[in-house]
Order: structure tokens, then sequence, then C-alpha cells
């Protein structure tokens, strides 16, 4: 008799750690399980850590919460100012209802690549070419709010949308080229010409001040001399002074009387 319930409770002990073996489940840090019941969502989701669910009856589905890089294959589309281009994006988004990602949608991850595929090229026919290169945080800001409304229903939550690359025609490339270079050789003029404005005001007032002391100018010369020479020129060609040649009129006009 003792025998016999040994062998009962072994069988028992036995069935037991087999049903605890089946039952046991482990949620990682990074996941929430969702339970379902003979087909139907049973009880809140499951948290972190060690947790059990009926063998056979129960199905336990886990849902990773970290956050999920997406690229956004290459779109193809006009832009408002009817010109071609390539754009490619990244989408940053993460699960926030674990229940409603596997309930209320048939994959979120598919879901959300399309929605941003159809987002990006919408983007792209609303957009001129100069917002696509120089203001792209506007429309990262409207992309992310264009993939967000829906995705909301499904559980997931848009964290960012980053515009990564537009790609243009060659033809398109040689034209803003052309653009450019034009654009820094009208700068250069403006300010060459900017540069000879000023410096001929400057030169203007040296030669009022100079017109008034004539010892001025001939001391710019020597100056002028003593530069030259420093260069150790074999030959020196010294300017004859105009003011050495209104004197030597003047002398002519009035002769010294003997």
């Amino acid at each position: 008799m003792l025998q016999e319930l040994l062998t009962a409770a072994a069988a028992v002990g036995s069935a037991g750690v087999v049903y605890v073996a089946s039952a046991a489940r482990v949620v990682k840090q990074y996941e929430r399980g969702v339970v379902f019941r003979l087909g139907r969502l049973a009880g809140e989701v499951r948290e972190p850590g060690f947790t059990l669910v009926v063998p056979v009856v129960d199905r336990l589905h886990k849902v990773n919460m970290q956050i999920v890089t997406l690229p956004v294959p290459a779109q193809e589309g006009i832009t408002r100012d009817n010109v071609t281009v390539r754009v490619d994006a990244v989408v940053y988004f993460k699960v926030i209802d674990a229940a409603s990602a596997l309930v209320r949608v048939e994959d979120y991850r598919f879901a959300v690549s399309q929605m941003a595929q159809t987002s990006l090229r919408s983007i792209i026919g609303k957009s001129d070419l100069d917002d696509l290169l120089s203001d792209r945080e506007k429309l990262n800001q409207g992309l992310e709010l264009m993939i967000d409304s829906p995705a909301v229903g499904w559980g997931v939550q848009i964290d960012r949308v980053e515009i990564k690359d537009v790609s243009l025609p060659d033809t398109m490339k040689r034209s803003m080229a052309r653009q450019a270079e034009a654009d820094r050789e009208r700068r250069a003029r403006v300010i060459n010409a900017d540069a000879e404005l000023q410096a001929s005001k400057v030169l203007a007032e040296a030669a009022r001040e100079m017109s008034e002391t004539p010892a001025a100018l001939q001391l710019r010369l020597l100056q002028t001399v003593v530069a030259v020479a420093a260069e150790k020129n074999s030959t020196l060609v010294l300017p004859f002074p105009v003011e050495l040649l209104r004197f030597l009129e003047k002398a002519q006009e009035h002769p010294v009387e003997q």
C-alpha cells in the first residue's frame, strides 16, 4: 500500500513538473507578453519576468517594445516645381500598446513601412526642390505627422522621421553647379567694385591733402624711390614731378632781372 502511494505521488509530481515546464514562460525586459486563450485576448499584458500560461489552451505572443529603425526605400517623384528626384528616409518607431499591435493590424512593421513610403511620395509632390535640399527639418515634421496619425490606432508611436538623401538627375546637378558658379562670380564682382570704390575715396582724400601741401608729394616720391631701390633693381625709373614743371614755367614767365 505504501509503495502504491509513493508511486502515485511520484506520478503526480512528475505530472506537475511537466505541467509547470509546459506552462512556464519568460518575458524579457524589452518585451511584453500578450496571451490568447482559445483565440481570444485574455487578461492583461504580461510584464517582464517569469509567467505561467495554461498549456494547450493559451498562446503567449511576445512583442518587442524597443525602438525600431526602419529604412524607407528610395521613392521617385516629381516635385511641385517639376523636378524629378529620388528620396529615401528612415523611420524610428516603437510599440506602446502590445495588444493593439497584434490585434488591430496584421503586421505592424509592414504597415508602418507602406505608410512611410506613401507619405514620402506625397511629401515629394507637395514640396519644392529648394525645400527638399534646405528645409528638411520642416519636411521631417510633416512626414512624421502623416505617418503617426494612422499608426496610433495600431499601438505604434512614431519617434522620429529623417530624410536621408535626395538624388537629382545629372542635368539638374550641372544646372545647379552653373547657377552656383554664376552667383559666386556675381558676389566676387560686387566685392571688387566695393573695394575699388573705397580705394578711390581714400585716394581722392590723399590727393586733396597733397594738393594743399606740395612738399607732401615730394616726400611721397622719395618714399617710392626708397621702396623701389630696396628691390635691388638694376634700372631705376624716377617719375618727374609735375610741380617742378610748374615751377620752371613760372620762372620763365617772370625772368630774374640782372
